[in-house]
């Protein structure tokens, strides 16, 4: 077939239509040769030059913008979503939890136990804002040691334990690092106990050496029995301050944490007291006893007066320690309130 002359008018028409055919080849070839050669590595665009990158967009992309305006784009295929975030420009971690550090007032509570040397401890907190929690806490423990003997002393120890505190907790920074401070306003911790001096048994207070008498029924005389408390505070309320790792309440969706805490509380001295009861002696021959409730009688006076230097003494070791130490770690279950 021979082809048709061309003439001035269709001239300019015919390359105006080449050019168009040219130009939408390179745009359906580019793409696939680009696929062809592999992946080129991502431009990423900083989010503070999307809005300088949108106002320079060619002609082209703004049409296409009007034209996905004008009607609902098509969906895409499967594996389009997958394309595209391996030729994307950002790439958006996935939280398992995700963070949430404003956290309102009292928006959110938790409850859980611990145990320490203050016993087994009962807890719940409290979100003050996005740095702070409040606390409260109340501890208890019970040890009976039932009988045992120490050299012709018969023993029964009791270690009571029951205190309450209330606390604020500070977490730098937003941190997980925790600094607390406040108050134990209730503290009956203490170790108390009885004994029974089996009779001839000697002991020695304030370096003077005694002896139980033994049961007597024409003088009355009977072995020496007591009992003794060692108080574990001198002052109440005493001030808490401790440190820790780990939220009460976790500034996101999790519900459980496993939060440490150590510190001190400043509860004074330790107290000692001991209330004897029965016959004493100063000679293993037990020719020189008295009853302990017989205050004018000499020897009375002399096992009293050794008594008394023997407590001072304890007393002043005690003097060394004005703080109960605490160290606990614990489990607590947070949720919203609302």
């Amino acid at each position: 077939m021979r082809p048709l002359p061309l003439t001035k008018q269709a001239a300019p028409t015919a390359l105006f239509a080449g050019f168009v055919l040219i130009l939408g080849l390179c745009v359906c070839v580019t793409p696939a040769r680009a696929q062809a050669m592999g992946p080129f590595p991502p431009t990423p665009v900083p989010a503070e030059d999307s809005a300088s990158f949108s106002s320079s967009l060619l002609p082209l992309d703004a049409l296409a913008k009007g034209a996905s305006a004008a009607g609902p784009a098509p969906t895409s295929a499967p594996g389009a979503t997958a394309a595209s975030g391996a030729a994307g420009f950002r790439h958006e971690p996935v939280e398992p939890y995700p963070t949430n550090l404003y956290q309102a007032p009292w928006s959110r509570v938790g409850i859980g136990a611990d145990v320490s040397p203050l016993g087994i401890g009962m807890k719940s907190a409290v979100v003050l804002n996005t740095f702070m929690d409040a606390r409260v806490m109340g501890n208890l423990f019970n040890y009976n040691s039932g009988r045992f003997e120490i050299d012709g002393f018969n023993v029964y120890a009791d270690l009571h334990l029951a205190s309450a505190e209330a606390l604020v907790d500070v977490y730098p920074w937003a941190s997980v690092w925790r600094l607390s401070a406040g108050l134990m306003f209730v503290n009956g911790n203490q170790l108390s106990g009885t004994t029974r001096v089996a009779g001839g048994t000697s002991f020695t207070l304030d370096g003077q050496t005694f002896y139980s008498a033994n049961p007597n029924p024409a003088t009355g005389a009977t072995p020496i029995t007591g009992s003794g408390a060692l108080g574990l505070h001198t002052r109440t309320p005493a001030f808490i301050l401790s440190g820790g790792f780990g939220k009460f309440i976790p500034r996101s969706e999790r519900h459980w944490s496993f939060p440490s805490e150590f510190g001190v509380i400043f509860t004074g001295a330790p107290t000692i007291n001991v209330n004897l009861n029965g016959w004493a002696c100063i000679n293993a021959a037990q020719t020189k006893c008295s009853n302990l409730s017989d205050t004018t009688n000499p020897v009375t006076v002399q096992f009293n007066n050794a008594l008394e230097g023997q407590l001072n003494k304890w007393r002043r070791d005690l003097n060394n320690v004005p703080v109960y130490p605490i160290f606990s770690y614990g489990v607590m279950y947070s949720f919203d309130t609302h």
